[in-house]
């Protein structure tokens, strides 16, 4: 019905105004959760709205009508099983494991634009004289490839994460399978479109499908496969940027506008992100997918000089209870240890005795976009004593004290110095050149991308062993007998 169609498009701008704003509001941490609430309240809206979505023919709606009934208590069946689900996990999954539900929502997002492209194509072949048109099919097509890449590799990513999968998987001659199955999937994609044409009468398609997505799916496991640690912030914002792609091709396939919108927002928005993160490691996303950082490759200048010096907690204690400027610079280790809040308080500590303390963040430290700052963000740290890298490198000269709380990568020298190493040319945080330099680490091994750290031989760095929330419990007890 014609006013049924012009109020669901009217909420759908409304939706469209409220991503918008949400989105806007989530480029700062002071208005993060107002955000993150308007965002919210659009996906409440684009998600009733549809119950009144007109039908392919316009003359009933979607969910209600004669043999309607099916589609109603099945689509209401998945909202609540499916709300269900995300409402627990939002529950009990821990800020340290946030990476791992990050990937795995990317992958869902994927996963549903390829299954709307293969509902699509289900549809029009059932029909008899059926056909989706070369327009539409040819969006529908790259939906499902994308989602499809987007699907298999938020997957691997997911378990990499988890430490499931705990080594890279590289295939000889690597990015020529990558080229060759990319090609293939292309071929069957125009395959598809050219045999869509009238569906109904050609039983090709359904083979030429059936290959197609798994042609598709095994390309997002082998291009995700071989890429380690130290690329995976950016890995996460490119799958992001995938599935917003594929949502936005699939919504034009449905004639849906709030799925068109939201496609073009997310992907948008992922893509500037992934730029960002590249650029932050002074890495073409290119070199990320086909010359990943696997772990294997190691500093290229031999070994490093020096050796590694320990200290005790109350010597680390002391440097910065008597020091007059420390920099925080937490890294993945802090975070598997869910040691942010003694961060923090050991911070305020500091802080009375008269230090000034300031966190250095690093665009790609931990394992997603952002993931330091959301942990000291939930520990309560002001957001103005937070610095990105290009606002504070300046001034780690005039430090007392840099410490490093399970970073690795981001306060590499080699980065610098050494030409040979996969990380040459990425900005670093100089923790090196402050006055001197405590590293809070678990153990003497090297990262999680397994390129080992010439920061930890340096003349002024000194170790302290032990996991975060151990090594800084030790430390907070030492202050407060200096105080």
């Amino acid at each position: 019905p014609e006013n049924m169609t012009f109020v669901v498009n009217a909420v759908y701008l409304a939706v469209a105004i409220l991503f918008i704003l949400g989105l806007k509001a989530m480029s700062s941490p002071v208005t993060a959760r107002k955000g993150i609430m308007q965002a919210g309240v659009g996906m409440i809206l684009a998600t009733a709205i549809t119950f009144l979505y007109p039908n392919h023919e316009g003359s009933g709606l979607l969910f209600f009508g004669p043999g309607k009934t099916i589609n109603l208590i099945l689509t209401v069946a998945a909202i609540a099983i499916g709300g269900g689900v995300a409402w627990w996990l939002g529950k009990v999954v821990k800020m340290t494991d946030m990476p791992q539900m990050v990937a795995v929502y990317n992958g869902m997002g994927g996963g549903a634009a390829a299954l709307i492209a293969a509902v699509e194509f289900a549809r029009v072949t059932s029909e008899r004289g059926g056909s989706l048109g070369p327009i539409v099919a040819t969006l529908a097509v790259l939906g499902a490839l994308i989602g499809s890449v987007a699907f298999a590799g938020s997957i691997i990513a997911f378990l990499k994460l988890q430490g499931i999968m705990k080594k890279t998987w590289r295939l000889p001659a690597q990015n020529l399978v990558n080229m060759v199955l990319a090609l293939a999937a292309v071929v069957l994609g125009v395959t598809i479109v050219l045999l869509s044409a009238n569906a109904s009468s050609n039983p090709l398609l359904i083979v030429a499908l059936v290959v197609f997505f798994v042609l598709s799916l095994f390309l997002g496991v082998i291009l995700t496969s071989p890429i380690g640690g130290a690329d995976m912030p950016v890995v996460i914002s490119l799958l992001n940027a995938f599935t917003g792609l594929a949502v936005g091709f699939e919504g034009y396939v449905l004639g849906n506008p709030a799925l068109v919108i939201a496609g073009i927002v997310v992907g948008a928005s992922g893509t500037l992100l992934t730029q960002l993160m590249a650029k932050a490691m002074n890495r073409p996303i290119t070199n990320v997918i086909f010359t990943p950082i696997t772990g294997e490759a190691q500093a290229g200048g031999g070994e490093i000089a020096g050796s590694m010096k320990e200290l005790s907690g109350m010597d680390a204690a002391a440097m910065m209870r008597y020091a007059e400027k420390v920099i925080i610079i937490p890294g993945y280790g802090m975070a598997v240890a869910g040691a942010q809040h003694k961060v923090w308080e050991l911070t305020k500590l500091l802080e009375e005795a008269g230090v000034t303390v300031k966190f250095a963040i690093h665009p790609v430290a931990g394992r997603m976009p952002g993931h330091m700052n959301v942990l000291l963000a939930e520990a309560g740290v002001p957001y103005d004593m937070i610095f990105d890298l290009e606002e504070i490198n300046d001034e780690f000269p005039t430090t007392d004290v840099a410490l490093v709380i399970g970073a690795n990568d981001v306060v590499n020298p080699v980065a610098r110095t050494d030409k040979g190493s996969p990380i040459y040319g990425m900005p670093i945080l100089d923790a090196d050149r402050a006055q001197s330099c405590i590293v809070i680490k678990r153990g003497k091994g090297a990262g999680y991308s397994g390129i080992e750290n010439a920061l930890f031989y340096a003349e002024n760095t000194s170790m302290l062993y032990g996991s975060a929330q151990q090594a800084v419990a030790e430390i907070i007890t030492a202050v407060k007998t200096l105080i």
